[in-house]
């Protein structure tokens, strides 16, 4: 059973994606050799059934406090990033990329890892550029809401301050 925030936002990928998930494996097979040997495999149907597989796995969502991302066939692959962890967003666009009108967002975040674990990388969000608008502002209403009065640490901030000007209004 799924619990959703109400106020998550769901991703939709282009269907183009299928486009490129079909081109870009089969520029990789042809610069393998191993490859060679599957490349008529994936241009006579194997290659279509696996792209539209994968795009309808796709899912992504931006909760208030969290990114979640999944894909995967065989192997799932989900992934969860606290908003507060995101350090950077990077839009790339390679000529495979431009030609079907895609954008790829890659989501860095605090820590080094080995082979980027760390890091997670969105291609074909719809309307790309206003998601990511949407995250920044979620990151940014989280990092406020860390800081705001209701916050303890600001309290007793504010409690210290009361009581050093109190204690230098009985020295003077």
């Amino acid at each position: 059973m799924e619990n959703h925030d109400p106020t998550s936002i769901r991703v939709t990928f282009n269907p183009l994606i299928r486009t490129y998930i079909f081109w870009y494996v089969a520029i990789v097979l042809i610069f393998s050799i191993i490859g060679l040997v599957v490349l008529p495999f994936w241009l006579l149907g194997l290659g279509q059934w696996y792209s539209r597989l994968y795009f309808e796995k796709l899912e992504c969502e931006l909760s208030t406090r969290n990114l979640r991302f999944k894909r995967g066939i065989l192997f799932q692959f989900e992934k969860t990033i606290p908003l507060e962890n995101i350090q950077d967003l990077t839009f790339t666009e390679g000529p495979l990329l431009r030609k079907l009108q895609l954008s790829n967002i890659r989501v860095e975040t605090a820590g080094q890892s080995v082979h980027d674990a760390n890091n997670m990388s969105l291609i074909g969000i719809i309307d790309a550029h206003a998601f990511r608008h949407a995250l920044l502002e979620r990151r940014h209403e989280l990092k406020q809401a860390s800081t705001t009065p209701n916050d303890p640490l600001v309290k007793i901030s504010e409690q210290l301050g009361t009581i050093i000007s109190l204690l230098e209004k009985k020295q003077g």
